[in-house]
């Protein structure tokens, strides 16, 4: 294509769900909305759990709260957008601003993976848990996950920008991302799409494959215990794990997938099943971890039986066992 035809785009167009039709944009914008509000007061909630609980600064916790602050940011980056696009009508934004956040998108999903998998790794071996989940092991790994995550996003972005974009400004996505974007470029697209798939794949693969083979081994350490019952409680502990992991993982390589081996079904279809994966792990992170985690649980409920009851007077919550 001749430079005389390629024009440059100061602003993209945010559609959110094409097939949409516009009497059902505010029940869409509420739903959002609604969503939003449970992730902001159920995350916020932890962290303040977190900060003013000094039983809970510990290893585990923290691990849990690297993950929520991942999720927090991450829905704070995404939906606040298409929340304005269906409330408001307002689906532009700015070429650097789809770009930033394009980057923030990749770069808050890749360290909840990476952090998932370190819970994992702390909890598949209940007996060596006090060994592995120290304050020193916890602080390295979720450092690293948060400085090293960066690098992937960060490369994407920059060798994405100076692209010349002729197919248009219009999104077909509720945000802006790598695909999405790339897809106007007037430039052969395997030349910045097809490397930032295979890293990716590389990447979410190398992930899952971690977590399935440490949930293997917490099978085959649960399979060991003498007593159905201590099998039972174990696997029951384990699967609320195991659904948010599914939750992360299978719905992301499905669609990085599909969207680069020409499988076709519909973009509405698509997008909200992106919209799932994006909602329902920050929204339901801090209700598992509350309720399925005994010091958590214990801590909260005292601070409500605290803000029902000034005279309560609170006993030391037990959070000696966080790796259970």
């Amino acid at each position: 294509m001749s430079s005389g035809n390629i024009s440059f785009v100061k602003d993209f167009f945010i559609v959110g769900f094409p097939g949409l039709q516009p009497e059902y944009y505010g029940v869409v914008a509420a739903l959002l909305l609604f969503a939003y509000v449970c992730i902001l007061v159920g995350n916020r909630k932890f962290i303040a759990l977190f900060t003013l609980e000094k039983c809970l600064h510990k290893p585990m916790y923290y691990i849990i709260l690297n993950l929520v602050v991942s999720d927090l940011l991450f829905s704070t980056t995404t939906l606040p957008k298409i929340i304005a696009r269906y409330w408001f009508q307002a689906s532009s934004i700015s070429f650097t601003g789809c770009f930033i956040q394009m980057y923030f998108v990749h770069y808050f999903g890749s360290v909840s993976s990476v952090i998932l998998a370190i819970i994992v790794r702390a909890i598949c071996n209940p007996l060596k848990c006090p060994n592995i989940v120290t304050k020193l092991n916890i602080f390295c790994l979720c450092l690293a996950a948060w400085v090293l995550t960066h690098a992937c996003p960060l490369m994407m972005a920059i060798r994405a920008y100076p692209l010349p974009y002729c197919a248009g400004n219009t999104i077909i996505h509720c945000y802006c991302d790598h695909i999405s974007i790339t897809s106007l470029a007037c430039t052969d697209r395997a030349l910045y799409g097809v490397p930032a798939f295979g890293f990716a794949m590389v990447v979410l693969l190398s992930l899952l494959a971690f977590i399935v083979f440490s949930y293997c081994a917490i099978i085959v350490a649960v399979l060991r215990i003498s007593t159905t019952q201590g099998r039972l409680k174990s696997f029951f502990t384990c699967s609320p794990q195991l659904i948010i992991i599914a939750l992360y993982f299978l719905p992301r390589c499905f669609i990085y997938l599909s969207s680069n081996i020409g499988v076709n079904f519909s973009t509405d279809l698509r997008l909200v099943i992106i919209m799932l994966y994006s909602l329902f792990p920050p929204m339901i992170n801090p209700l598992i971890y509350c309720l399925r985690t005994k010091g958590l649980r214990e801590t909260l409920l005292k601070r409500i039986k605290v803000s029902m009851n000034p005279l309560f007077i609170p006993t030391k919550v037990n959070v000696s066992t966080v790796c259970v």
